[in-house]
C-alpha cells in the first residue's frame, strides 16, 4: 500500500500547480467544443487545476493557475496568459498558491503592489516550501523572488499557502498544509519575506490520508456583523473538503464544539481546493468563492480535448444557526440572474411514475432549474436530468430518511476510469417542502439543496443527444412547482 500511496503522490505532484498541460498543437478555441462548459470559466487550451491567488482590486477580479485570468463581474473571464510567474528557475515549479495586496508596502515593493505567495516545488529533490513573486501590473505578470524559498522546513509534504492580513496581530499570517501529518501550521510574518511559526492546527474531523489547499475566512454569523466567527477549509484525502467553525486570536485557530466534525463543503463527487476572494475594494463585502470541478481520480482522463479542469460557478457564503448548530450555506452568484432567457414553467400534482418535460431538451444541457417539490405521504421523488440513450443522471429524495442522492453511475459513454459513482446528502425538507437550484452546464452539474444547507456537485460528460429532463414519483401526492431557464453563454 505504501508504494501505490507514493506513486498517487508522485503523479499529484507531476500535474498539480505548476505544469500548464500544453495544447500547441490544437487549433483556437471555439469554446463550442464537446463537453465545454458554456457559463463555466475554462481556459482556451490546457490544465486548470486549484484556483488559486483570489482577489478583486482596482474593480477587477483575478484568478490564477498559474496562468492569470480577469474578470467585472465573476461571470464572464479573460484569460490574460497561461504562465504569469516570470524568470522561476527550470528545475521550480509553482504550485497552489494565493495573491495579497500589500497596501502599506511592507514587502518593499511599493504601496499596492501585488505579492504572490506559493509553493515552489523543487522537481530534483521533490521539496515542497513556500516563496513569493511581486507584480507591477496589478496582478498580471510576477517576478520570481530570486531568494525563494522564503520558509522551509525541508518537507515533501509541505504546501498550498493562502497568505491574509490579521488586522488584530498587524502582520501577515500564512496558512499551509502539513499534508500527511493532517495539520495546518500558521506563521506570522511583518514583511512577506520572514516568517515566524506561531501554531498548528489538527488532525480533525476527516483526518484519514491527507490535508492540503487550507483557506480562512470570517462570516458574520446570521448576518450579524457584530458576532463574526473564523472558517478554516481544508481539503482532504484528495477527494473533498471540509471545513471548522472557531475563533482565531492571532496565533492559533480553536475550533468550536470539536465532536461534531467533519462538516463538508459539498456532499458531491466533484468540488476541492476552493478559496474566496480577498477584496480589498469594498469593507464588508460578500465572501465570493469557487472551487476546481473534479477529482485526482480520474483528473488527467477526462474526455475533454479542449483541456482539463474547470472551475464552479462562483458561490457567495453565508454562516447561519441550524438546529444543529452553525453551519455554512452557499448560494450562486446573484448576478447569474442575467444569464437567464427563454423561460419554462411547470406546476402540477404528480401521477406515479416519469413525467417527461419535452419543452427543456431545447436548452442543450445549459440551463438552470429552481423546483420545489411538496407531498402529503413518504414516497421517494426526484429529476432525471441528462437523460436519453438509456443513460441518465438521478437525482432523488427519500422523505422517509431525509436523504437526498446523485447517482451518476449510468451518465456518460466516455471511458472515464473509477467514474461511476453515487453521492448522498441528509437535508430535512423544510415545512413539508425540499427546495433544488440546479445549474446544468454541458459535463457538470450542481445542485443547491434547501437555499444552500446542501450542495451536491458532479462531473456528466453526457452526449450530445443526452438533453432530457423527467420528474418522477413513487407515490400519487407529489407536487411540483419548476421554473427553468436556458443560461447564455459567456462565450
Amino acid at each position: 500500500m505504501r508504494n501505490i500511496h507514493l506513486a498517487i503522490l508522485l503523479t499529484f505532484i507531476s500535474i498539480n500547480f505548476g505544469f500548464s498541460q500544453r495544447f500547441d498543437s490544437l487549433p483556437p478555441a471555439t469554446y463550442k467544443e464537446l463537453y465545454r462548459p458554456q457559463y463555466h470559466y475554462t481556459p482556451g487550451h490546457r490544465w486548470m487545476g486549484d484556483p488559486s491567488g483570489l482577489l478583486k482590486f482596482n474593480g477587477k477580479y483575478r484568478a490564477y493557475n498559474w496562468g492569470a485570468s480577469e474578470s467585472d463581474d465573476l461571470i464572464y473571464w479573460k484569460e490574460l496568459n497561461s504562465h504569469s510567474i516570470k524568470g522561476m528557475p527550470q528545475n521550480i515549479s509553482a504550485f497552489t498558491g494565493s495573491t495579497v495586496v500589500d497596501k502599506d508596502n511592507t514587502s518593499g515593493y511599493g504601496e499596492n503592489s501585488v505579492i504572490a505567495v506559493f509553493t515552489v516545488f523543487d522537481k530534483e529533490s521533490k521539496k515542497q516550501a513556500q516563496g513569493i513573486a511581486y507584480s507591477s501590473d496589478e496582478g498580471e505578470t510576477f517576478h520570481y523572488f530570486d531568494r525563494n524559498p522564503v520558509l522551509d522546513i525541508w518537507s515533501t509534504e509541505f504546501r498550498d499557502p493562502t497568505v491574509i492580513f490579521d488586522q488584530q496581530s498587524e502582520q501577515w499570517i500564512m496558512v499551509v498544509a502539513k499534508a500527511l501529518e493532517k495539520k495546518v501550521a500558521f506563521y506570522g510574518s511583518k514583511d512577506l519575506r520572514e516568517w515566524k511559526w506561531l501554531s498548528d492546527f489538527g488532525p480533525l474531523g476527516d483526518s484519514d490520508r491527507s490535508w492540503e489547499c487550507p483557506d480562512i475566512f470570517q462570516l458574520p454569523v446570521d448576518g450579524d456583523r457584530e458576532n463574526m466567527k473564523w472558517i478554516l477549509v481544508v481539503s482532504v484525502n484528495w477527494d473533498r473538503e471540509q471545513y471548522f467553525i472557531g475563533n482565531f486570536d492571532g496565533e492559533k485557530f480553536v475550533a468550536d464544539e470539536p465532536d461534531q466534525y467533519p462538516l463538508y463543503i459539498d456532499q458531491g463527487l466533484d468540488y476541492y481546493a476552493s478559496r474566496v476572494f480577498q477584496d480589498y475594494d469594498t469593507k464588508d463585502a460578500p465572501v465570493y468563492t469557487i472551487g476546481w470541478v473534479c477529482k485526482w481520480d480520474y483528473a488527467q482522463t477526462q474526455p475533454s480535448e479542449w483541456g482539463k479542469g474547470i472551475w464552479s460557478i462562483p458561490r457567495e457564503y453565508s454562516l447561519r444557526t441550524t438546529a444543529d448548530g452553525l453551519r455554512l450555506f452557499q448560494s450562486p452568484l446573484p448576478a447569474l440572474v442575467n444569464l437567464r432567457k427563454n423561460p419554462y414553467s411547470f406546476s402540477k400534482t404528480l401521477k406515479t411514475g416519469v413525467t417527461e418535460l419535452k419543452p427543456l431538451e431545447k436548452y442543450n444541457n445549459t440551463y438552470e432549474l429552481e423546483v420545489e417539490f411538496s407531498q402529503n405521504d413518504s414516497s421517494t421523488f426526484g429529476l432525471y436530468l441528462c437523460e436519453g440513450e438509456n443513460r441518465k443522471l438521478s437525482l432523488s429524495y427519500d422523505p422517509a430518511s431525509q436523504y437526498i442522492t446523485l447517482d451518476r453511475t449510468n451518465v456518460t459513454n466516455a471511458e472515464i476510469p473509477k467514474f461511476e459513482r453515487t453521492a448522498i446528502s441528509k437535508v430535512p425538507m423544510e415545512n413539508g417542502k425540499l427546495l433544488l437550484n440546479i445549474f446544468v452546464d454541458k459535463s457538470t452539474v450542481e445542485v443547491f439543496v434547501n437555499n444552500g444547507a446542501a450542495v451536491l456537485t458532479a462531473l456528466t460528460y453526457p452526449s450530445e443527444s443526452q438533453n432530457g429532463v423527467s420528474i418522477f414519483t413513487l407515490g400519487n401526492s407529489t407536487k411540483v412547482r419548476l421554473n427553468a431557464w436556458e443560461l447564455n453563454s459567456i462565450w
